[in-house]
């Protein structure tokens, strides 16, 4: 745990590769219970990604030593992820209360694990955890949804929809605190570095060699927010159907959570139709509240789009506008967790949302 409370301060003065070198192999034989592991994970995630991006995006290494690689490998397999830092990582397992009997507020919450950003990496993670927070009503509505449903309860369904909207929305209001506490262009130059991937990488075309692990390099994708699994159970529960490269992308994202987020996922898409329930009711009121929640799901991912926009988008334009002016080697091509192609894919995931809206019609017109 010595370089982990120290990891930030490692990466920046570039000591943290020659203190990996010196670390034992660890062991986990001494971890007890899920609790421990996660921790365990958190700090090797962490670590890995400032040993790989120490010297920044086009200084990354092709081989991650097995006095890291090793451990993290055996924690990883026993919590069935990938060897990358990922969602759950750098978010759900990475916080803790300043006070222990103070309120769920990001003034009384900082992260176990730091990489480089100051203020704003805390504003970062923090504000993403309070939407994740702000999700666990929404994630009991679908619950109750789902079984209201089965049990064919229209009043009660009515109910759960309506706490499910209130959810998505204060959702987006957890969302809008990005603006409070990052600054776009620390976002850019700094935090964004140590949430890339191995995988479709100019910058690390090969891989990365995990010794000890495997003989052949290994890739992977970098954080996202496509890792959080309560947008994916939202898009089940509503029937949304998005385009087949946005699906293909989703459904790869879903390799990055812990395994029972990606059950709780097919549950919810096993279950029956919600929408197809809400059209064969004829219920006005039903109708009006599921196109509530999917107008409050879109505006979310409205709001999601802003934010890449002046967090990557224009946020780049400034740091490539500096290079050029120093005569310095332009960025390549915005990738990870911003740039166009995400711009596309969530413009596309919104857009396909806002489809999933419910028409007054009878149902043999549905």
């Amino acid at each position: 745990m010595d370089i982990a409370e120290h990891l930030a301060e490692l990466i920046e003065t570039k000591k943290l590769r020659d203190e990996v070198g010196k670390m034992p192999e660890l062991g986990i034989q001494h971890l007890k219970g899920h609790r421990q592991l996660r921790l365990a994970r958190v700090v090797l995630s962490h670590i890995t990604m400032g040993y790989v991006w120490q010297n920044g995006e086009t200084g990354g290494v092709k081989v991650l030593p097995r006095n890291l690689a090793v451990p993290y490998h055996q924690v990883s397999q026993i919590l069935g992820l990938p060897l990358i830092m990922v969602h759950a990582d750098f978010v759900l397992a990475n916080w803790k209360r300043k006070d222990p009997t103070g309120p769920l507020t990001i003034q009384n919450l900082s992260t176990i694990v730091s990489i480089p950003g100051g203020d704003s990496l805390q504003g970062f993670v923090l504000v993403t955890l309070l939407v994740e927070v702000a999700a666990i009503p929404a994630v009991n509505a679908i619950i109750r949804t789902v079984r209201v449903v089965q049990e064919d309860d229209r009043r009660a369904l009515l109910t759960t929809l309506q706490d499910l909207e209130q959810s998505i929305t204060k959702m987006s209001a957890a969302l809008q605190l990005m603006y409070d506490y990052v600054d776009s262009d620390v976002y850019y130059n700094t935090i964004r570095t140590f949430l890339s991937g191995w995988k479709d990488n100019p910058n690390m075309p090969e891989g990365l060699l995990y010794e000890g692990v495997s003989e052949e390099p290994l890739h992977f994708s970098g954080g996202s927010a496509a890792q959080s699994s309560v947008y994916h159970a939202l898009d089940g529960l509503f029937g949304i159907q998005h385009q087949p490269e946005s699906t293909d992308f989703l459904l790869k994202m879903r390799n990055y959570m812990p395994p029972a987020h990606n059950q709780f996922i097919n549950w919810v898409r096993e279950a029956p139709s919600l929408s197809d329930y809400v059209v064969r009711s004829q219920d006005p009121a039903l109708l009006s509240i599921f196109n509530q929640c999917i107008s409050a799901l879109s505006d979310n991912r409205s709001l999601h789009i802003r934010i890449v926009s002046k967090y990557v988008t224009a946020a780049g334009a400034r740091a490539r506008m500096k290079n050029q002016m120093g005569n310095q080697r332009p960025d390549q091509q915005e990738r990870g967790t911003g740039g166009s192609q995400a711009m596309t894919f969530l413009k596309s995931v919104r857009d396909t949302c806002k489809e999933g809206m419910l028409k007054h019609s009878t149902p043999g017109d549905h």
